[in-house]
């Protein structure tokens, strides 16, 4: 039972260590994510050595990097080995990309942090191809159906199972905790049970969301037991959404101190748009976790989306005007198609 509870808590321990360090208060986090999906970044060293160097010229000052993706490690892992029986990613087979990120970025001053992707999410759009399904079937998510628990396209397990932090970690779509194993676990702590005519769903979706707040919290403590200057920080979807849609409630996290930083995705394709989610996150912060906050912005979607660097910056001032000092971009190719410095 102990390895099945703490099999993803040990990735996210291991992964964090490997980028641990001091943030100083004084310095505002202006980031970006740098993924292995549409983007070729991580495939050599002499690409991440010129994306360092751009991150550093355009004013980034920390670089979020997806060190888990696809239900594999982008840098030799024995825990993957041991249970899945592969170390990484094949692509990355004979590298460690993240460990020369860090080495590259630190010699720029540029801090690097672990990201998950994706979370609870163990596939997309294909369950076969993943090694976990074939080896961990009962972790499978259920819907009110008794269906595999899929949303937008991804494939989830239970994240309510003791199995078990991107916008899907912790997160679970709501519609799931259909499963056996969570039906008898919901009544054995209520006293309640899941059946047509009796069932209140704005109970089940606080109790089912207050799980997950509950797993972000062990995750924080564990990462702080190993060395308390590590950061952890979460990129949620925007609230009340998240909460109704992947029971992250993460106004929660905040209050109960186990995110030291939360970058809410602001995802939004005109200023406008995003103006009016970010007045209502001004709105939904105490004073007091406002410096705790820092607006997740999107830049690129594959290849359709692109913002411009009018779009950007206007973005970049609609948070400045609002109080927010910082923010971190989805992704890093953004900035290959700006010659100047956005910050500038």
């Amino acid at each position: 039972m102990w390895e099945k509870n703490n099999l993803l808590r040990v990735f996210v321990v291991i992964s964090f260590l490997l980028s641990c360090q001091e943030l100083s208060a004084k310095d505002p986090i202006r980031g970006v994510w740098m993924t292995n999906v549409g983007s070729r970044v991580m495939y050599s060293t002499d690409s991440i050595a010129r994306a360092v160097k751009q991150c550093k010229e355009q004013g980034i000052n920390h670089i979020f990097v997806v060190v888990w993706n696809k239900g594999m490690t982008l840098y030799p892992s024995e825990v993957l080995q041991k249970h899945i029986g592969v170390a990484q990613d094949p692509l990355f087979k004979g590298r460690d990309p993240i460990r020369e990120l860090i080495d590259l970025a630190h010699a720029q001053k540029i801090k690097v942090h672990a990201w998950f992707e994706f979370g609870f999410s163990f596939a997309y759009r294909d369950t076969l191809s993943s090694l976990w399904f074939k080896r961990y079937p009962e972790w499978l998510g259920r819907d009110k159906k008794g269906a595999v628990l899929t949303k937008n396209g991804f494939y989830w397990w239970n994240a309510l199972h003791p199995v078990q932090g991107d916008d899907r970690l912790p997160a679970m779509p709501s519609e799931g905790g259909w499963d056996p194993y969570t039906r008898r676990l919901y009544t054995g702590e209520t006293g309640k049970r899941l059946e047509d005519g009796q069932l209140d769903e704005s109970y089940f979706l606080q109790w089912k969301a207050d799980k997950l707040s509950a797993y972000g919290k062990a995750i924080y403590a564990a990462v702080k037991e190993k060395r308390k200057s590590c950061i952890v920080s979460w990129a949620p979807s925007i609230y009340p959404w998240s909460k109704q849609q992947y029971l992250q409630d993460w106004p929660k996290w905040l209050e109960g101190g186990y995110a030291d930083y939360i970058f809410p995705q602001l995802y939004r394709y005109k200023l406008d748009a995003y103006e009016k989610i970010l007045k209502e996150l001004k709105e939904q912060l105490p004073d007091n976790k406002k410096k705790k906050v820092f607006p997740g912005i999107l830049t690129s979607l594959g290849d359709g989306y692109q913002a411009d660097e009018t779009m950007l910056r206007g973005m970049i001032d609609l948070n400045r005007k609002y109080g927010f000092e910082g923010e971190v971009l989805f992704y890093y190719e953004t900035l290959n198609r700006f010659s100047k410095n956005i910050y500038q």
